[in-house]
């Protein structure tokens, strides 16, 4: 039963549509707030003759970033988001989201079909995604993520590491007890350097004079540092901040980024695909901002090689003025799952791929060796 055409072959079929669920045991421990160093559970979709996302999703299969999980998701995408595909041709990716509106919520599931669909008409048109998409640039800055530390030294070590290694922005995670004295420690190492803060949310608005304290430091910008979703009491923190705050969890959509911008509730945004549904979302989002005069950077979910290809190609578009959190692959994979696998170039930056549709290839019989649970959709 036909689906869609995307690259001049169908894209779901009635026989073909497959969840893979993949472990990442080939994956590296990532240490980051509260989370202990875990392996990585990634669901792969596969939708025909090889044109595949991953599905971003947090350590532990759990409701630890949002209340989206493996499990969830692979319930989305076999019970709902596949079958209303099933017998359908779409044009485009406005069809797309409009076949899924009825489904509320369920970003992540919607937007590893949604990027999918997204690269196979980059494919069909000839172009690489990020052309395809808009982008205006061949490479994109990166920049990494350190987790909290034990010690002060320890810390120090690793963006030691980091910077010896090319990257151009260090963000570090904070938390109450872990947060003042270690930036200022950093600050004192390395006076210079392209620094932010990443609190994820554990903080509240009575901690805004603590906050404060980081003001010195010349920090490129404070992230997340209330609740999720949260954008009222973020506005009244921005006031008492020269830092300026990043909004992550809170934005879920292009009304969450223009109602943030209304409020005064950030000066700057982290998009991540997975998180707002798709590339469109993105765009949009993005398109706000930019109207706004308020910077993006791409966020990153310790994607494989195929969702840091997607978030690579979102990259290039032209408001995305910072570094974002798209690393090498072999900062968190022994081996990836594509080929060629995203390697740091000179100067802090990973190239944009050239070739048509998703730009590398996803290695196949690596998938299938790792690959735990097989369901068809029909």
């Amino acid at each position: 039963m036909r689906a869609f055409e995307a690259s001049g072959r169908a894209l779901a079929d009635a026989d073909r549509n497959v969840l893979e669920l993949a472990p990442a045991d080939h994956s590296k421990p990532v240490g980051r707030p509260h989370v202990e160093p875990a392996q990585l559970s990634k669901e792969l979709i596969q939708l025909a003759d090889g044109i595949a996302v991953d599905l971003h999703q947090r350590a532990g299969e759990g409701p630890w970033y949002s209340y989206e999980t493996v499990e969830t998701a692979w319930q989305i995408l076999k019970g709902y988001l596949l079958p209303a595909m099933i017998g359908r041709e779409l044009a485009d990716v406005a069809a797309l989201e409009t076949l899924f509106a009825p489904i509320r919520g369920h970003h992540m599931a919607k937007a590893c079909l949604e990027m999918a669909f997204t690269a196979a008409l980059a494919e069909r048109a000839r172009k690489p995604l990020a052309k395809f998409l808009g982008g205006v640039r061949d490479r994109v800055e990166t920049g990494v993520s350190i987790g909290i530390q034990a010690t002060t030294d320890e810390l120090l070590e690793h963006i030691a590491a980091r910077l010896a290694e090319g990257y151009r922005r260090i963000k570090v995670k904070i938390e109450p007890g872990w947060d003042v004295q270690a930036i200022g420690a950093i600050r004192e190492r390395y006076p210079e350097i392209t620094l932010m803060a990443d609190a994820n949310s554990a903080y509240d608005l009575d901690d805004a004079a603590h906050l404060a304290q980081l003001d010195p430091f010349r920090l490129l910008m404070l992230e997340q540092p209330l609740a999720a979703g949260d954008l009222v009491d973020h506005a009244a923190l921005q006031q008492q901040l020269r830092t300026p705050i990043c909004l992550d969890e809170s934005i879920e959509s292009a009304r969450d980024a223009r109602q943030a911008l209304q409020l005064g509730a950030c000066q700057v945004i982290n998009i991540k695909p997975g998180r707002v549904g798709g590339f469109a979302e993105s765009r949009r989002i993005h398109d706000i901002a930019a109207n706004g005069g308020v910077p993006v950077w791409c966020g990153g979910m310790l994607e494989t090689g195929i969702g840091r290809a997607c978030n690579v190609a979102l990259a290039t578009l032209p408001n995305f003025r910072l570094p974002g959190d798209i690393s090498a692959s072999d900062r968190y994979w022994a081996e990836d799952i594509v080929d060629p696998p995203f390697v740091l170039q000179k100067g802090g930056t990973i190239a944009v791929p050239t070739r048509w549709g998703l730009g590398v290839r996803v290695k196949v019989e690596l998938v299938d060796r790792l690959t735990v649970r097989r369901e068809m959709v029909r």
